[in-house]
């Protein structure tokens, strides 16, 4: 009887005890439950997820983020990195409802006798699915109310979704160092692997990140502890675990966006314009795959170009000295693709990219335009141009007394020669008997120069106007494109994190095949001059690489075309040339302009672009540029421009000529040619 009645009190015991259990579990649902967030909408879970940047061949260059993250669905995670997770976090994770009461017990004790005195470990009783209701849901406060509300939705969670969706939330979620939010970012940050090529050691690591994600000085310790909880929860064998814990583990900072130097002021004006154009939220946490138009191998070589001659000229210079400044921008001139892209000597000295920020005179540069507008008007590659003093010009207050860089003067020269060997004088005859206003309009319409320039003048014409090394670059393409004004273009497409392409008017998101011809919209624009005075500006161009100015720009075994280009006190020095399909433009000068010193001019510029198109064009054969129709070719001589066999001696060169246009009468006494040079002043 005695144990009967001893049974009956510990079951009513027990059943009022349960009762109220119940009860308060009641009240504390009825207290805490109404206003818990709507965990509904995680069936949707899209989490701000890490933009990608690519170069045109895959590779990756950078990641836009403010939390860096990788989603990665349940099915594409390894087994036994979720295995590893389960066994650190949550052993009973596959069983429990939400909450883990054994596992509540078990920390109890465990906590309690360390308090003690006893060599218990101190353990935590919260799941898998607690830590994504208070990582999505809740704050971090260490409060009764919080611990209560992270339970109720824990079971809510688990009423709600499958266990795998929630394994989902949270590997996606939770935060294990180094800015990394989630193992597809930790993968990439620790090992430089995605999840897929993970190894047991790696995954054991991965897994003792979350309770001290910024801790890594026992990295190995760490990592053999959730090794022997796989083993006791039967995952691996003792051996497997053995092989994981002799292993060593090379950590490393994975991708970081300390990406290659190379690649940085592109990739920073990437960002620049797509901040502008699609918004910081687009941006940094929507995940997008960014394919940009850069080419590796073309942009290591233009580093590399542009860097040896830099460090060239300033090895020579004091220490402490203003270091000379450069820039590089290649493009295929029928797209506007950028494939390279160097903004200066070095992105962590500097990251002002002298390539698209820097305004700077262009000198002779500017020739080319101003004698396409003579070309324009009728004039001939060959018609002749008064290279002689020209004393008391005055325009405005201003008195000018142009002089050639040799301080010497030819005489009647061809438009060619003239340019050819960038002569500043026959350039002012010409600029004077075009009009200043029609010299300029043709740098305005080919987008050298803004079309809403002020105080328009005889210096402007003669290259004093300020412009980028982007938009000289613009200009020169519609040379050898047809004369179309390309855009730039930094990016070929962007996709959202489902694979959907952006569009919308938000971006230029045309992908350029180079089989393809140029895009239609191309084709249907307006020529901005006509097609046989472009040819013939072209030819006069591969005449200064061949025979001018620009001969340190030669590559052997292809043609090449270009024009060099010097400031006053040789304080801004340029080059800019092209291939039929690849142009490229180099500027040299200081930050804040100074000369460069005697011996420094624009052959310094040019030798840059030849170290750079050797590697562009090493496995490219050689195309020669197209020639419309209606063009005639005379064989003449190059210092009279008289038909070859009127005055056969000295260089003689093919010319081209327009319907009506000819060769020049031979002349009356020979015209000395100049010694080689460098470029011109202006």
């Amino acid at each position: 009887m005695k144990f009967k009645k001893i049974l009956r009190i510990f079951l009513n015991t027990l059943f009022w005890g349960f009762t109220f259990c119940v009860a308060a579990l009641a009240v504390l649902v009825f207290i805490y439950g109404n206003d818990l967030p709507d965990y509904k909408k995680l069936a949707t879970y899209a989490p701000p997820v890490a933009t990608r940047l690519y170069a045109s061949d895959g590779s990756l260059l950078i990641e836009y983020a403010e939390e860096r993250r990788v989603f990665i669905d349940y099915a594409d995670m390894p087994p036994m990195l979720i295995n590893a997770f389960v066994a650190a976090e949550d052993q009973n994770f596959w069983t429990h409802p939400g909450i883990d009461v054994q596992g509540i017990t078990r920390a109890a004790v465990n906590n309690g006798l360390r308090m003690l005195g006893f060599d218990a470990r101190f353990s935590g009783a919260s799941t898998i699915t607690q830590q994504v209701a208070k990582n999505f849901f809740l704050t971090s406060e260490r409060t009764i109310s919080r611990k209560i509300k992270e339970a109720i939705l824990a079971l809510r969670l688990e009423r709600t979704f499958s266990k795998q969706h929630i394994l989902t939330l949270y590997m996606n979620q939770i935060y294990l160092g180094a800015r990394a939010y989630g193992v597809g970012s930790a993968a990439l940050m620790y090992f430089n692997k995605p999840v897929s090529e993970l190894t047991l050691s790696e995954c054991a690591f991965l897994a003792a990140l979350p309770k001290a994600p910024n801790n890594r000085d026992d990295a190995v310790g760490r990592r053999n502890y959730v090794l022997r909880r796989m083993v006791d929860e039967g995952y691996i064998t003792q051996a497997e675990a053995d092989a994981a814990m002799s292993e060593p583990l090379n950590i490393n900072s994975g991708f970081t966006a300390q990406m290659e130097e190379d690649f940085q002021y592109f990739a920073e004006d990437v960002r620049r314009q797509l901040l502008e154009k699609l918004g910081r939220e687009t941006l940094y946490n929507e995940g997008l795959y960014i394919k940009t138009t850069i080419v590796p191998k073309l942009q290591h070589a233009a580093s590399a170009a542009l860097n040896k001659e830099l460090d060239r000229y300033n090895s020579i210079r004091a220490e402490g000295e203003p270091k000379l400044q450069g820039a590089l921008i290649a493009m295929n001139p029928h797209t506007g693709r950028i494939v390279a892209m160097v903004g200066g000597r070095s992105f962590k000295e500097s990251s002002f990219n002298r390539a698209t920020q820097a305004m700077r005179q262009i000198g002779s540069t500017i020739k080319p335009f101003v004698y396409l507008a003579a070309l324009e008007r009728g004039m001939s590659p060959e018609s002749l141009i008064l290279d002689a003093p020209i004393v008391g010009w005055r325009e405005d207050e201003t008195l000018w007394k142009p002089e050639n860089y040799d301080r010497k003067f030819l005489g009647d020269i061809p438009l060619r020669y003239a340019l050819e060997t960038s002569r500043n004088v026959p350039a002012v005859r010409m600029v004077q008997s075009l009009g200043v206003e029609n010299a300029i309009e043709v740098a305005q319409r080919f987008g050298v120069y803004p079309k809403d320039l002020k105080n328009i003048n005889l210096s402007l014409a003669l290259g004093s106007g300020e412009t980028t090394l982007q938009r000289l670059v613009q200009g020169y393409s519609a040379f050898v494109n047809g004369g179309y004004l390309i855009e730039p273009k930094l990016v070929d497409y962007i996709e959202d994190r489902y694979g959907r392409v952006l569009g919308g008017g938000k971006v230029t998101l045309v992908e350029w095949d180079e089989e393809l011809l140029p895009p239609e919209k191309i084709s249907d624009a307006q020529p901005l001059s006509d097609p046989q005075s472009l040819y013939q500006m072209v030819s006069i161009l591969q005449g200064v690489v061949e025979r001018g100015t620009g001969k340190q720009a030669r590559v052997p075994g292809h043609t090449i075309a270009g024009k060099t280009g010097t400031t006053n006190d040789v304080k801004d020095i340029w080059f800019v040339g092209f291939s039929k399909n690849l142009i490229a433009g180099v500027y040299l000068g200081f930050d804040l302009p100074q000369p460069l010193g005697q011996g420094a001019g624009s052959h310094m510029a040019a030798r840059v672009f030849a170290d750079f198109m050797k590697v562009a064009l090493a496995d490219e054969t050689n195309q020669p540029f197209p020639v419309p129709d209606g063009l005639t070719f005379v064989r003449v001589n190059r210092n009279s421009g008289a038909a070859a066999t009127a005055d056969p001696n000295g260089t003689i060169i093919t010319e081209a000529f327009k319907a009506g246009q000819k060769p020049n009468p031979a002349p009356q006494k020979d015209v000395k040619e100049s010694k080689p040079v460098v470029g011109g002043v202006f």
